[in-house]
Formats: structure tokens, C-alpha cells, sequence
């Protein structure tokens, strides 16, 4: 925790805005009330971080914040002030200057470089896409049996326009010299004991020059907020968020693979997506690309709807860059199922939404939610398990009572 001073000035910088320079993401203040999540041991504070509306707080050393799940029923995009928010260290910048802000771009490049700020934002054709953000462990807190690791609900996630630079620009101004295996990122924030491993990641050459990965530098029309990265972090769209490293300030071209915690012991996950309660995989690769999820956002469990009437129910699906090609939903617990509507498609990144009417007799309802992919994937009637948490995509039930 900060002083009161501290915390007192990184909230007037931040209602000056992050482009001076001088903003603090300490924990500014507790919210009035706080959540209960769904599952044992749920109960979370509301705080509000400077940038930030009441999210609901996991930890404070690092930062962890998820977005109330509500919002997703606001807007397909997902709000700047109301973006979940995931650190790894405790270390993360207090005060960055843009102006002296630089991104080195070495290892077995032709030319290295350093690019400011404002040679990232004029000196390269700015690309423009709208892509999730999901963190690993996302819903972490409903496996069965529990897992270690953040207990967390159904919100580390967010739906964003990202505004930036593709890495292949940026790589091929350097000189990709023949031989090059990878790229290593590397970002401000840092361990606060020497013996913890620095947070750093790696993609394979061909995906990282694919001309999708991004190093963006506004979300949804304005500066990234200070907690997502300001003032630049990558973009790996259809990949989960462990790869979409904040403040962005070191990209190495690399003619091995990268070795890192974060790389391998961490962030691994069974080569056939799951294995057995207490058992141990027989084989792990790093944790890639999204899962097929979906989603009914406007109406929350266990609440009650009107019964004998129409009623409009609607919510989101999204995967790992395939695009969304069908939802269904089931009024019955999944005997019967009837295709939604899809809304408008913002790219294959995005999420999409869904509209569906149902008309719900008097008593309790069980809402099932299913949404295929382009290439048929979908999601199982039974969640896979694996024993880092990960990748949860089960068909999502809501409870209603119809009164």
C-alpha cells in the first residue's frame, strides 16, 4: 500500500490523464459494497483504482481485477474504466514519461532499434482490430475439485479495439536475420525480490510476423489505461492473455527457444486439453488459443423473469479467432436447443453477441448456452479439468425462476 498522499496524487493524475506521466495505480479506495461469487469462498471487495469504476478486487500485490459481469451487458466492447485487470509482479511502473518511453528492439536483427512513442505512432500504418483479452484462469474459481492459483469468476475477460502497429512492421524495419526462432517481450513492470523470475514471453518467428500481433497503443479510441499498459503492450489476438505483455519496452529476436518460468514450468497445459483429478500430465505444451465460449448476460443466476410472456434473452460467444458461426440455447436444461440470432460482427476476435425469445413457465428453468465455431468446434455438456485451471469452457448454466 501507498501513503494516503500517494494514493492522493496518483488519483488527480489520472483525472488529469495518463499522458503526463504521473499516475500511481495504488488502491485508491474500497467500493460501498462488495461481491459474492458463486462457488466457496467467494465473497470479494468492490475497489475503485484511479482510471477505474468499482471492479472486484482478487489481490493488491500485484494488481488483480475483474470486471463485474454485468458490464458484458452493456456493449459488446468492454468499457476502458471497467477492463479487468492482471499483473504477475508486484513491481509495476509508478510513473512512466512518454516522451523518453522507448521500445529496443534487438537480438539477431540487421539494425537495432529504439522507438519512442511518437515514432511508433506516425512512423509505421497504424493497424485497427477489436479483439478479446482473456486471462488464463478465467472462471478458475467453479472447477471441481478446486485448483490453486486466482479464484477468479467469470470476468477476466474484456472486449477491446485495439490501435496500433503490427510486430511484423516493426520487425521488418529491424531485419529478421535467417535462423530466428522466436521473439522475446519483455515489459516495465519487474520482481520485487532479486530471486523472482522477471515476467517475459515468447511466440514462434511465423506467428509473431503474422501481421496480426499488435503493439498497441490506444484501446477503444484513447490512451491504454495505466492498469492495461499504458502506454504500450502487445496484442495477441485469439490468444489468452499471458502473452499480452503491459508496458511494452524490450522485443528480442531470438535463434533458440525462449527460456523462461513464465514459458516453462508456467503457464502449460496438457497436450489433449485435459487429464484426470490428481493426476499429472503425461505431456504439457504452453497455454495458446482460446477456447469456444459463450455466455447469457441479461439475465443473472438465480434471478426471476417473467413467466407466460415473452422473454429476450441475449449474451456473447467468442473463440480464438475462427469466428462464431452459431449459438443455441436450451430452456430445459439441454433436452431441446433453438438457434440464435447472431448480432453484428466486429472480426473474428471479437466477441459476438446473441439474441434468442423464450417463453418460460411458472417454476424453475435451467438456461443452457452453446456456441459453435467455423471449423465446428464447440463446447462439452461436462467441464474438462486440468490442474492449473485453465481454459474453462463448459456450456454455461443459468438458473432462472419464471414467476
Amino acid at each position: 500500500m501507498l501513503s494516503r498522499r500517494q494514493v492522493l496524487k496518483s488519483a488527480g493524475a489520472a483525472a488529469l490523464g495518463v499522458g503526463s506521466g504521473l499516475a500511481a495505480p495504488a488502491l485508491a479506495a474500497l467500493a460501498a459494497d462488495g461481491v459474492t461469487l458463486p462457488f466457496a469462498n467467494g465473497e470479494r471487495p468492490l475497489v475503485r483504482y484511479p482510471g477505474k469504476r468499482p471492479l472486484i478486487g482478487l489481490t493488491e500485490r500485484p494488481p488483480q481485477l475483474e470486471t463485474p459481469f454485468a458490464v458484458f451487458d452493456e456493449s459488446v466492447i468492454t468499457p476502458n474504466d471497467a477492463f479487468f485487470v492482471r499483473y504477475h509482479l508486484a513491481g509495476i511502473p509508478l510513473e512512466i514519461d512518454p516522451d523518453a518511453y522507448r521500445i529496443a528492439v534487438g537480438g539477431r536483427v540487421d539494425q537495432p532499434l529504439s522507438l519512442s512513442l511518437a515514432e511508433l505512432k506516425s512512423g509505421f500504418e497504424p493497424l485497427e482490430l477489436v479483439a478479446v483479452n482473456q486471462c488464463s484462469g478465467n472462471s478458475r474459481g467453479f472447477f471441481e475439485p478446486r485448483v490453486g492459483g486466482g479464484q477468479l469468476g467469470n470476468g477476466a475477460m474484456g472486449n477491446a479495439r485495439w490501435t496500433g502497429v503490427p510486430l511484423k512492421a516493426v520487425l521488418d524495419r529491424a531485419g529478421v536475420r535467417a535462423g530466428a526462432v522466436q521473439v522475446s517481450f519483455d515489459g516495465l513492470d519487474g520482481p520485487v525480490l532479486p530471486e523472482t523470475p522477471d515476467f517475459a514471453k515468447a511466440l514462434d518467428i511465423d506467428h509473431a510476423r503474422d501481421g496480426e500481433v499488435m503493439i498497441a497503443y490506444a484501446m477503444n479510441g484513447a490512451e491504454l489505461p495505466w492498469l492495461n499498459g499504458y502506454p504500450v503492450r502487445l496484442i495477441v489476438p485469439g490468444w489468452y492473455g499471458t502473452y499480452w505483455v503491459k508496458h511494452l519496452s524490450a522485443i528480442t529476436v531470438l535463434d533458440h527457444e525462449f527460456e523462461s518460468f513464465w514459458m516453462d514450468p508456467a503457464y502449460r497445459i496438457p497436450d489433449n486439453a485435459c487429464t484426470e483429478p490428481g493426476r499429472k500430465a503425461a505431456k504439457t505444451v504452453p497455454i495458446n488459443r482460446f477456447d469456444v465460449r459463450s455466455f447469457v448476460t441479461s439475465v443473472a443466476d438465480g434471478e426471476t423473469v417473467p413467466a407466460d410472456r415473452p422473454l429476450a434473452l441475449r449474451g456473447i460467444a467468442f473463440d480464438g479467432g475462427y469466428g462464431i458461426a452459431e449459438v443455441e440455447l436450451s430452456a430445459d436444461g439441454g433436452r431441446s436447443w433453438l438457434s440464435a440470432a447472431l448480432g453484428d460482427d466486429l472480426g473474428r476476435y471479437s466477441f459476438r453477441q446473441w439474441t434468442a425469445s423464450v417463453r418460460l413457465p411458472r417454476g424453475e428453468h435451467r438456461l443452457l448456452v452453446k456456441a459453435t465455431n467455423r471449423i465446428g468446434e464447440s463446447q462439452p455438456l461436462e467441464p474438462l479439468w486440468n490442474p492449473s485451471g485453465y481454459r474453462r469452457n463448459v456450456v454455461e448454466t443459468t438458473r432462472v425462476v419464471a414467476a
